[in-house]
């Protein structure tokens, strides 16, 4: 009798315990919600800044915006936070939605804010919405060691991002962004939920993004992105070829000369060299491959071991040759030191 007495008292205090938490728990995801709402309507309150850089991808619906916010180590005073990522649409016909609580995407992350010494936290998420303008918020707010024991105060911040997200389902040949990266790792597939906290793994390759345009010449430039809606013949063959020309920032560089074999150099610019052409077809991607669903990941891996210091452009033609469309991008770097 007197141990069955013991348990229901023990059971009525875990109870109470855990009520205490579920009300602590609730409580900081309001006033993390606060601190997006107050921002929407013009009155943010940060304890420290965030900054962002993000990219974008065609999504199975949509478009997906894998991101990276980082935050000053040395600003935090806690281990773990809170990160409240809300899109709001900033056409006038979704107020009506955002007045009643309903956004294109909001969510809430529970985040370590640990980085190795001397460089900020570094939190990388994503989220899929429909192409146009938006305003994204992302909220951070620490979490004590102890919910249920804390009397200090908790910073708190939030950034508000202005996005125009990108419509890659117009059929035309299209990229996502250009990214460098500081490497590649072949990974398991990931879905659901998981994509969100890992944004930049695409099939079967995980991309790991530099945290930094400017390497040192023992470093390889790595260069990678997507390319979508290549056109498909009757017969299913489809052919993409992708050329890579480098320049380098050279204010005394002479006027180049007609007839050049390679797209023109800008302005303040000189041309350096070219690498070999990509081709992209079925009998290069295999059998598997499906043109119309499956992006085609394209990409360079350069040297710098012979490069001079200075700023360059690599400046990338894709080219679809059965429709024969094409498209430019550029990306740009610098190389200093070794």
């Amino acid at each position: 009798m007197v141990a069955a007495a013991g348990a229901s008292t023990q059971n009525r205090s875990d109870r109470r315990a855990q009520d205490r938490l579920e009300d602590v728990q609730r409580k900081e995801g309001e006033a993390l919600i606060r601190l997006a709402d107050a921002a929407m309507a013009g009155h943010a309150s940060s304890d420290f800044s965030i900054g962002w850089r993000n990219d974008f991808f065609k999504a199975q619906i949509g478009t997906f915006v894998p991101f990276t916010v980082t935050i000053d180590r040395s600003s935090l005073t806690a281990a773990h936070a809170l990160m409240y990522v809300r899109a709001a649409r900033r056409d006038s016909g979704a107020r009506a939605n955002e007045a009643a609580g309903r956004f294109p995407f909001d969510i809430v992350f529970p985040v370590a804010l640990s980085a190795p010494a001397g460089q900020p936290v570094r939190i990388t998420r994503g989220f899929a919405v429909a192409p146009g303008d938006y305003d994204v918020y992302v909220a951070l707010r620490e979490r004590p060691a102890d919910p249920l024991n804390s009397d200090r105060r908790l910073k708190g911040a939030v950034l508000k991002q202005p996005l125009t997200v990108p419509d890659f389902w117009t059929g035309e040949l299209a990229t996502s962004t250009v990214m460098l990266a500081d490497r590649i790792d072949e990974v398991a597939p990931v879905s659901g939920d998981d994509v969100l906290e890992r944004p930049y793994v695409i099939g079967t390759s995980e991309i790991h993004p530099a945290t930094t345009a400017s390497f040192g010449r023992n470093r390889e430039l790595i260069v990678v992105f997507l390319i979508y809606n290549p056109a498909v013949a009757p017969d299913g063959n489809f052919d993409i070829e992708v050329n890579y020309h480098l320049f380098r920032r050279d204010g005394a560089a002479p006027a180049e000369r007609d007839g050049e074999s390679h797209p023109p150099a800008r302005p303040g610019e000189r041309y350096v060299t070219r690498t070999p052409p990509q081709h992209f077809k079925p009998s290069v991607m295999g059998a598997s491959f499906d043109p119309v669903t499956g992006p085609i990941l394209a990409g360079q891996g350069i040297l710098l071991s012979s490069f001079q210091d200075g700023d360059y452009r690599l400046g990338i033609t894709v080219t679809d040759v059965t429709s024969r469309h094409s498209l430019t991008r550029d990306v740009t770097f610098s190389v200093a030191g070794s």
